[in-house]
């Protein structure tokens, strides 16, 4: 289940930063007009705002499709069954009282 919805999450950021690459910001319709680039946007496929709304609203949906995904992420990692510390699971071994090898017998 957390990789399904780890491969959605890495899905929808890839295509989030897509989609943000793909749009243009709002100063560069001031440029093209001072330039003398004028008209022409309502001939594009979306119509004159079209594609400014269309693709404002496919961000906003991945976003919140994004953010889900990173809720649902964080729950469920914390969810695991692992032990509190470490201390708790370090294995204790009993020491034996014998002499080290390297004395000499005792007379």
């Amino acid at each position: 289940m957390d990789s399904i919805i780890l491969v959605v999450h890495i899905v929808v950021s890839l295509s989030l930063v897509g989609l943000i690459l793909i749009q243009h910001g709002k100063g560069a319709d001031a440029g093209a007009a001072a330039l003398g680039g004028g008209g022409g946007a309502s001939s594009s496929v979306f119509g004159s705002q079209g594609s400014t709304s269309f693709l404002s609203r496919s961000s906003a949906v991945l976003a919140t499709v994004f953010f889900i995904t990173s809720l649902t992420l964080a729950y469920f990692s914390g969810k695991t069954d692992g032990v509190d510390s470490i201390t708790k699971t370090a294995i204790t071994e009993t020491v034996k009282d014998a002499p080290p090898a390297d004395l000499p017998d005792l007379p």
